[in-house]
């Protein structure tokens, strides 16, 4: 979500506008009076934008008057107040705010585990209740967040494979690409190539429509997976299926979808695909479950709770009355009405068709990551975390009360993109996250992170600060509000340590400083693009191997930017000028593109990566220059190197073209070789440019424990 440019350069200071009763009244609830689109250059956000989010925030700011009354409540609840909602305890030290209680204070912690304890020292890691009584008679009632104090490092140097699943198809899949194509995926790419990881797209369940977006960035839901990535033949009751014809004929059906998009130039088609399958899950549902089968139903039911239940409650009823729940009958709008209980009840066996559903995407998931592991994979499966939902879906839906009402996320203009951007996602508020303890967000974190040896979490700068616009307004009449990065973090941090996973935060574009200080303070490891990665400090050219940062992922490309074959050529120019993307003349954005490519060929040259493959064989000038690409990523001190999947057999096409709609085929397109010709994952194993590729990066990975070790193997 992040834009497509390099990050920002440090800026300095400059003179902060002069502070009004309403911006101070902002200031007092994290919003942003004013920012920094470039070096010495402050905006002021529209007062119109402040009165707007103070009122999603739940705070009158409509009248001189009105800002009077909320900066004195504000005043007279801060005096009254004890402590905040939610406190953080990083690795067993006190927090401040409890340090500076006055004296005589009483504390009663209730822990996760069900002791009771009288202090806060060495509490075990965990969300804890506390109550603190003062001699004022003023009291407390607070979620104390106990986190380690950092996520450990990656175990050793790795690399891995990055991959958009649904453009992942094989010979086995109907349409798009699905997971058991990726448990195949990380067993070849663990056993035969050495990977440690295999990075993809969200999974999230999307809204249905007609057609569906098929951005992964705009979910339905981010807490559930989308069950149109099943394998419906890999589900244990398949096989006991009794309407074989109906089977038969969608079996037919889908092999005449992956077809038409492997040999007949097609787009992957969501939509269609997700018809055969929920024709055929129908089939499958109709058989009885075992006794473990159904025992294990009833776990998962149990362990997800009002969660799915409130999930599939969301999906029956869309299938009733439409994907936007704001336009359904007043009294289902509210998830929590009578209307909605006795809805859910004459929906029930819908309701628990789409429980099901979950249920059995959960456990392929599961296999996916276990084939990983088994595969000797160190880090397994690298799930992605979306920034936001989709207005219309059911988590915004289901989770209302913890959403700014009128209210979208996105980014402020900059140097990259003079209008700015609005992606459509409402945000979370911040002081509803805080007074709950962060629930939402803790149960998010936990079900993604079950089955995965690491999160992306994208545009990982919304833990600090979401970019907020009003309703109707273009995204330059908004505003920055604040969220409490101290407590996302420790929670972040708590539940990643819990499931023994790593963090990697997508940090590209403009980052706020200390950010990225913050995040590595933490161990959370960042994002950095070869072709981004340059001495803004200085001349600007390309960045030294020694100034290349550790901790981080490093990469050629990534979904939302050219594949590197066409950076090379300066086919993404083309591109984007058929479009009517360029916001300068064809022949400057030729002249700024060839510069770039020749800059960084001209250093991959001078450190002698411009050579053939490590075993002598002969190789394209296009394919030594990718080598050469991935040599120099393998030179830096990056802990996780990332392999585009698409760049390791020449794909030019990128997945997604900001700045498009209907004008590009964004999210619909199978990996490709260099001719465009669309490839199975059985093409892509037996790809001798991809092979080439991989003995690269495997003879030229460092020391032991790198990507270049004998893939370890399951006892």
């Amino acid at each position: 979500m992040a834009p497509s440019g390099p990050a920002d350069p440090p800026r300095t200071a400059s003179e902060p506008a002069p502070r009004t009763p309403l911006s101070r009244l902002a200031e007092l609830h994290g919003v942003a009076p004013d920012y920094n689109p470039s070096p010495d250059r402050t905006v002021a956000a529209p007062d119109a934008a402040l009165v707007a989010i103070l009122a999603a925030l739940g705070v009158d700011a409509s009248t001189p008057d009105a800002v009077r009354a909320a900066l004195a409540l504000h005043e007279a609840g801060t005096a009254r107040r004890l402590l905040p909602p939610t406190l953080v305890c990083w690795g067993g030290d006190t927090p401040a705010a409890l340090a500076g209680l006055p004296d005589g204070t009483r504390l009663r912690i209730t822990t996760e585990q069900g002791e009771t304890r009288a202090s806060a020292e060495q509490l075990p890691s965990g969300v804890h209740a506390l109550h603190a009584t003062a001699p004022d008679g003023r009291s407390a009632d607070v979620h104390l967040v106990v986190a380690p104090t950092r996520l450990p490092a990656p175990p050793g140097r790795t690399y891995g494979l990055l991959v958009q699943l649904y453009s992942l198809l094989s010979r086995r899949s109907w349409g798009m690409g699905d997971l058991g194509d990726l448990a195949e995926l990380t067993a070849w790419a663990g056993r035969a190539l050495g990977a440690g990881f295999v990075q993809v797209n969200p999974l999230h369940a999307a809204v249905p429509g007609d057609p569906t977006d098929p951005s992964p960035y705009r979910p339905s839901s981010r807490r559930f997976p989308d069950p149109v990535h099943l394998r419906v033949e890999d589900i244990p009751e398949y096989p006991y299926a009794e309407d074989h014809d109906r089977l038969r004929t969608v079996l037919e059906r889908a092999e005449q979808l992956r077809e038409s998009v492997l040999r007949k130039g097609a787009l992957i088609d969501r939509d269609a695909v997700w018809d055969l399958k929920r024709e055929a899950l129908a089939s499958v549902r109709a058989v009885p479950l075992g006794p473990g089968r159904r025992a294990a139903y009833a776990d998962f039911l149990a362990q997800e709770g009002q969660e799915l239940e409130d999930h599939a409650t969301w999906c029956a009823l869309a299938e009733v009355h439409g994907s936007d729940w704001r336009n359904w009958p007043t009294g289902l709008r509210d998830p929590r009405s009578s209307e909605t209980a006795r809805a859910r009840g004459e929906l029930l066996d819908r309701v628990d068709f789409h429980s099901r559903l979950a249920w059995l995407t959960d456990a392929q998931l599961a296999t996916a990551q276990r084939s990983a592991r088994d595969a000797g994979m160190a880090v397994g499966l690298v799930h992605d975390l979306a920034v936001g939902v989709h207005p219309d879906g059911a988590d915004a839906w289901a989770q209302q009360e913890y959403f700014a009402a009128g209210m979208s996320v996105g980014a402020p203009p900059d140097a990259f993109n003079a209008r700015g951007q609005d992606w459509g996602l409402p945000p979370w508020r911040p002081d509803r996250l805080a007074a709950s303890g962060y629930a939402p967000y803790r149960r998010l974190l936990r079900a993604l992170l079950r089955h995965a040896g690491a999160l992306r979490i994208d545009h990982v700068m919304g833990l600090f600060r979401l970019w907020w616009i009003p309703q109707g307004q273009p995204p330059t009449e908004g505003s920055y509000v604040r969220y409490d990065a101290e407590a996302m973090l420790a929670i972040l941090v708590l539940e990643a340590s819990r499931a023994g996973a790593l963090v990697i935060g997508e940090d590209l574009g403009t980052v706020e400083p200390g950010v990225r200080e913050t995040l590595q303070e933490r161990g959370v490891l960042g994002t950095s693009v070869m072709w981004f990665e340059r001495d803004w400090d200085g001349d600007g050219t390309p960045l030294p191997l020694d100034r290349w940062r550790a901790d981080c992922l490093a990469t050629a490309t990534t979904h939302d930017l050219p594949p590197t074959a066409a950076r090379l050529t300066g086919e993404h120019v083309e591109l984007r000028d058929r479009l009517g993307l360029l916001t300068r003349s064809l022949d400057e954005e030729r002249a700024a593109a060839a510069t770039d490519a020749r800059e960084w060929l001209a250093l991959l040259s001078r450190l002698g990566l411009l050579r053939g493959t490590s075993g002598g064989a002969p190789a394209t000038a296009e394919e030594a220059e990718i080598q050469a690409v991935h040599r120099f990523l393998l030179r830096t001190p990056a802990r996780m190197i990332g392999v585009w999947l698409p760049d390791a057999v020449g794909d030019r096409r990128p997945q997604n073209l900001p700045g498009t709609s209907d004008e590009y085929p964004n999210w619909r397109l199978p990996i490709a070789d260099a001719e465009g010709r669309p490839m199975t994952l059985e093409e892509l194993a037996a790809s001798p440019r991809l092979h080439a590729l991989i003995d690269v990066v495997r003879a030229e990975s460092g020391p032991a424990g790198a990507p270049g070790s004998p893939p370890r193997r399951a006892p």
